[in-house]
């Protein structure tokens, strides 16, 4: 099999209608109905359900942890109502990779986590790619995809999206089983 990668030059939400584009020609092509797109406000999302019309497709928006909203980085009940009110489902929990106890040890004691090592070593992709195998563990291990049929991830590099992957999913706990199958898109420096 022959296929593409987007490379894109920069990185970002300048690359978010065609990742989304990207995203959804695959999943026709390979007959997907999961979508998992991160999302801290909604944008994203927002753009990807005009593209993904069609009620075949389970679009779930993972947000960022409550951990984050000092930062403000926390999507607003009136954001979260405009998805439901679109038929989005949303799952905000702990990060899979990041954010969890393990960064308070280190924090507070130094040294690294295995699920730090896992993130830094995503992020040499992109930090995309990061949140998109981040936020499948933690949808998975919600119950709200399957892990015996493959998904699309959708993350980006700050604002909108910028990355994107075919994936078998898994849980948290057995995290070898979770295999990158497709890159669809990606910034060339992420």
């Amino acid at each position: 099999m022959k296929k593409s990668i987007t490379y894109y030059e920069n990185k970002g939400q300048i690359n978010t209608s065609e990742t989304l584009r990207l995203a959804y020609d695959r999943a026709v092509e390979l007959n997907i109905r999961d979508i998992i797109i991160s999302s801290t406000h909604g944008g994203t999302v927002l753009q990807a359900v005009d593209i993904f019309k069609n009620s075949k497709f389970n679009i779930i928006a993972v947000t960022i942890s409550e951990g984050y909203k000092d930062k403000g980085w926390t999507m607003t009940t009136e954001e979260r109502t405009s998805l439901i009110k679109k038929g989005i489902t949303i799952f905000t929990g702990t990060h899979a990779l990041s954010g969890d106890v393990n960064t308070a040890f280190t924090q507070k004691f130094g040294g690294k986590s295995i699920n730090e090592i896992i993130a830094q070593t995503l992020y040499r992709f992109s930090q995309g790619m990061k949140v998109c195998v981040e936020i499948v563990l933690m949808v998975a291990d919600a119950g709200l995809i399957p892990v015996d049929k493959e998904v699309i991830s959708i993350a980006g590099t700050g604002d909108g999206a910028d990355t994107a992957i075919v994936v078998k999913p898994s849980y948290p706990r057995k995290f070898f089983e979770l295999k990158i199958k497709e890159i669809l898109a990606k910034p060339r420096e992420g």
